[in-house]
């Protein structure tokens, strides 16, 4: 009777009953996978303090709590073949919360980094990459050194991603890129729009006819003409040129730089006197050198360029703000808000996700390829 017991009690029963719940839970998979899946869910993980306060616990123990939602919730997603996941884990904007809660968040950061890199952590029971998405310089050097070293021990691995949003917001990354896009351009650019690289190219392009170098007594040679010089004035998109008035030469901008590309000219003088029009040297490739940054340009230097933007935006506790979080990448996301705490998410929350998700997928891919 003793060994009965003992071989259905403790640790035998939690076995048993996890058994269960493990078959139970990969029949629920079975069945959502039968519509579409999201590839992406991003997640901000709201309510742990709220969840210390309404329990009795220290801040720290709340915190504690949330990340063991976390590990849960990873590993549904994965077990559900969902390949990307991506979490809030700190803002900027945390950095201005007590020094006490902030430096026992960032000793608790460091304990889960490095933690991440153990034999038996969900990083390698899954073959996960882990990418830190954030300004990564505002850490503490320890925190930043550990995430660092994450990132280099698990470059490797393809099979899935988890995303650690730190020291990280949305206004923060778009500046951050923008900022590299126009280093990125700044080799490219030549400044058209001075006078002074105006000037440059039309006595480029009189040193070549006649030994002339002064535009003015050029035109002035022929008062009784009217003399346009147009050259390109590629930064500010606009067609400038120097035109002689009864003998007085002066400056004027033109329509659209790019309305009239085929009319970028300037005059050539023969030893005859005569004047015909050419195209000014270069002029062919004065497109290409445009410096104006595109969508893809900052797109490319986002932090969170390492993977598609989301298909579903989680966050607890039924807050619907989104906290200056992946602001760029959601456009076209829909927003859960279970009334939880992030301690207290679970399986349904995020099976309920998956089928509103499901619901509105064609609408929402309708929408996309209307823009």
């Amino acid at each position: 009777m003793g060994n009965k017991v003992g071989k259905y009690g403790g640790n035998g029963v939690n076995k048993l009953f996890g058994g269960i719940a493990s078959f139970l839970r990969r029949c629920l998979f079975r069945v959502l996978s039968v519509g579409p899946l999201p590839a992406h869910l991003a997640f901000i993980m709201d309510g742990n303090r709220r969840y210390a306060k309404k329990n009795n616990l220290d801040e720290g123990d709340g915190h504690k709590a949330g990340y063991q939602a976390l590990m849960s919730l990873l590993h549904y997603c994965y077990e559900l073949g969902i390949k990307y996941v991506t979490v809030y884990a700190f803002s900027i904007e945390n950095f201005k919360r007590q020094p006490d809660e902030v430096r026992s968040l960032m000793d608790l950061m460091l304990e889960k980094i490095e933690g991440l890199l153990m034999e038996e952590s969900i990083v390698n029971q899954y073959g996960i990459r882990v990418y830190f998405i954030g300004n990564l310089q505002l850490l503490s050097e320890p925190v930043r050194a550990a995430a660092e070293n994450v990132m280099q021990v698990t470059a490797n691995n393809d099979k899935a991603v988890l995303l650690v949003c730190v020291a990280y917001t949305s206004s923060d990354e778009i500046v951050h890129a923008v900022d590299e896009s126009c280093k990125d351009k700044s080799g490219k650019i030549r400044l058209w729009n001075s006078d002074e690289a105006y000037n440059s190219v039309i006595e480029k392009e009189c040193e070549k006819i006649n030994g002339v170098h002064d535009v003015q007594n050029l035109c002035n040679d022929r008062s009784d003409e009217s003399i346009v010089l147009k050259a390109s004035r590629g930064c500010n998109g606009v067609i400038g040129g120097f035109q002689t008035e009864n003998g007085v030469t002066t400056y004027h901008a033109h329509e659209s730089f790019e309305s009239k590309w085929d009319e970028v000219l300037t005059t050539k003088a023969t030893k005859a006197g005569e004047f015909s029009a050419v195209e000014v040297e270069g002029c062919e490739n004065m497109r290409e050198e445009h410096p104006a940054i595109k969508l893809v340009d900052v797109e490319k230097h986002m932090y969170m360029a390492v993977a598609p933007d989301p298909d579903i935006l989680i966050r607890s506790s039924g807050e619907t703000r989104l906290s200056n979080f992946l602001l760029w990448q959601t456009s076209h996301c829909p927003l859960y808000s279970p009334a939880v705490l992030w301690p207290e998410i679970g399986l349904w929350q995020l099976v309920w996700a998956i089928l509103n998700f499901q619901r509105t997928h064609s609408y929402l891919e309708k929408k996309k390829k209307q823009l």
